[in-house]
């Protein structure tokens, strides 16, 4: 057989990721460098260091912003704590939270004042658990692990809902959901999906290829995590090996001993550039057929922040 290449599609950027980067590129237009941005925009080394060479400046906590300077959120959402912490400093503020996120944000203050134990399934440390944990501090429960979901203790077994982190594998997550619903029966399921569209499209491509491939290549960086589940996704679905590289030289020409069939695809924060580049590496070691493997066609977009609408030039 010839050597080959299976392109997931869909792959690459979501619209909540779209949207946060234009986000940083236009307040750099509008506003003039510098832009200062609490934690990375997304998860993606290619991306943080392009606009940081046009001016953006990083920052982990916004302590680190001057006071009055212009500060942008990440997709992955803040805590009240954070936005009173910027009002108290008098920063400007771009709030480039995921609309998807936002909707997570909202059901936890929902379920909150209902007096509900909030059971949310994410990763300990991830910057979305936190802004989504610090909506409702008093009732929110992570849930990451098989023991955590063993462990965790509810006052009233009627009054428990579980939440979501966008960005996990869909089925760990029911899997997590299983547990938790055999200690408490009553427990409800969130009013709609939390685990957003991008992340569980990205997993049935990567699903729907794996057992062809001898080979996943993931384009996507380590902080990334729905960038580290398409990788375990690819694994559990059939795929022989499969690795995360941020860029084409990061492969190991050993990866491709053996191999005829190498299966393409990339993380919700990763711009398709990268994927291109990685395609003309595979196409110089032989692997010049390439074939798309498309399992959904997404045509959503999110309006740009209302606080950048406002001050863009009409």
């Amino acid at each position: 057989m010839p050597k080959r290449v299976l392109l997931a599609k869909p792959r690459g950027y979501c619209a909540g990721v779209d949207r946060a980067v234009e986000t940083v590129e236009r307040a750099l237009e509008q506003y003039g460098a510098p832009v200062y941005v609490r934690k990375e925009i997304v998860h993606n080394k290619y991306v943080v260091e392009t606009l940081s060479d046009r001016g953006a400046i990083f920052v982990n906590e916004t302590d680190e912003v001057p006071e009055g300077a212009l500060v942008v959120f990440s997709a992955h959402g803040v805590s009240p704590a954070v936005h009173e912490e910027a009002a108290q400093r008098s920063l400007r503020t771009i709030d480039a939270t995921c609309p998807l996120v936002t909707k997570v944000h909202k059901e936890a203050v929902r379920f909150a004042k209902e007096d509900y134990d909030i059971l949310l399934i994410g990763h300990e440390g991830h910057e979305e658990v936190e802004g989504t944990a610090g909506e409702a501090p008093d009732h929110v429960q992570l849930v990451d692990t098989a023991e955590d979901a063993a462990k965790v203790e509810v006052r009233d077994p009627s009054k428990v809902i579980w939440l979501s982190q966008t960005t996990l594998s869909v089925d760990e997550t029911m899997v997590r959901v299983r547990q938790l619903k055999e200690r408490f029966p009553e427990m409800q399921d969130p009013p709609s999906d939390d685990i957003c569209y991008a992340t569980s499209n990205r997993q049935t491509a990567v699903k729907t290829m794996a057992p062809s491939c001898d080979l996943v290549l993931v384009v996507g960086s380590k902080n990334s995590s729905n960038s580290v589940r398409l990788v375990e996704v690819a694994l559990q679905n059939g795929a022989k090996a499969a690795y995360l590289i941020d860029y084409a030289k990061e492969v190991d020409l050993a990866w491709l001993e053996g191999v005829e069939t190498v299966g393409v695809t990339s993380g919700a924060s990763v711009p398709d550039i990268l994927v291109m580049e990685l395609l003309k590496f595979l196409e110089s070691h032989g692997f010049g057929e390439v074939e798309e493997i498309t399992t959904a066609n997404e045509k959503i977009a999110f309006a740009l922040p209302r606080e950048l609408r406002k001050d863009l030039v009409r």
